[in-house]
């Protein structure tokens, strides 16, 4: 589907070998940037298997997101219509197109296909200043609480939209 500038199209098996180098370039970036690492991410985030895993579970719902028909990232959801509400379970976007508005524009895209959901959740590393910025600032979510322990690279930060 489009939207704005991006195509949205479901995930399929098939776009794991070419989501997975671009989730890891988008999470490496995080580790240099925020860890102070070379490289890092979430198990399987770079050999395919966190895509597998997640994209593919059976409660979830996943995007390829595509720039002028090549794909840039995705989006991994978790849709609960029962009680209007929705878990953010991971997006992502090429790290040398971070700034240019299409997370703003894939996360405009999730709100437009799920109309019915009222609240969404999503969490995120303490120490990612960059995600935060994106999900207060850029996606109107709020942060509602912290996991994990006091030690800011472990900590996981809780974020909740209200859409009334």
């Amino acid at each position: 589907m489009e939207f704005e500038q991006l195509c949205f199209t479901p995930m399929v098996k098939d776009d794991i070998p070419t989501l997975t180098p671009i989730m890891k370039r988008s999470f490496d970036n995080d580790a240099q940037l925020f860890f102070q690492k070379p490289e890092g991410g979430p198990p399987g985030y770079d050999d395919g298997s966190f895509l597998e895993q997640w994209a593919f579970h059976p409660e979830a719902t996943s995007y390829r997101i595509d720039l002028n028909g090549t794909p840039i990232g995705a989006v991994i959801l978790f849709i609960h219509e029962e009680n209007a509400s929705g878990y953010l379970g991971n997006i992502f976007i090429a790290p040398d197109l971070i700034g240019n508005g299409y997370g703003s524009i894939a996360w405009r895209f999730v709100e437009h296909m799920y109309p019915k959901i009222k609240t969404w959740s999503a969490e995120t590393p303490a120490v990612s200043y960059r995600n935060h910025y994106f999900y207060v600032n850029k996606c109107g979510f709020h942060i509602v609480g912290v996991e994990g322990g006091k030690d800011r690279f472990e900590a996981q930060f809780k974020l909740c939209k209200t859409i009334h």
